[in-house]
């Protein structure tokens, strides 16, 4: 469950605000009786259905590039904290990262890295 909340936080919270808008749009006068129920059932199966989605696409991205660094595939990881220049590093281990749950770190490089926001490097892009 906690996975879930690290991954999906932001999307609930954003879910949680469109039901509040939904639920005071759908009071007003100009809409009828049954606007109110139908405006929340849709809503939430919209975002229940995307949720999901997402978290299943990035939980099976992230097993992915797991089992490509344990096989020593080149990861690449996005970094936020530059913009211009190097918005991606390259994670191997032969460059002394390791994996610590869904982290990776090196004693080499300042940062880490979540799993969930890193992908394995195609083969025809590798050098």
């Amino acid at each position: 469950m906690y996975k879930f909340l690290e991954l999906e936080a932001g999307y609930l919270f954003i879910a949680f605000i469109m039901l509040a808008v939904t639920l005071f749009v759908t009071t007003r006068p100009f809409f009828s009786k049954g606007a109110i129920k139908k405006g929340l059932i849709s809503v939430t199966i919209f975002w229940a259905f995307a949720i999901g989605f997402h978290y299943k696409v990035t939980t099976d991205r992230i097993n992915t590039v797991k089992e490509a660094f344990k096989n020593g595939e080149i990861v690449v990881c996005e970094s936020r904290a530059t913009r211009k220049v190097a918005q991606s590093v390259n994670v191997e281990k032969s460059r002394e990262w390791i994996l610590e749950g869904d982290i990776f770190s090196s004693p080499n490089y300042g940062r880490v890295f979540h799993t969930a926001r890193c992908i394995v490097k195609p083969l025809f892009t590798r050098e």
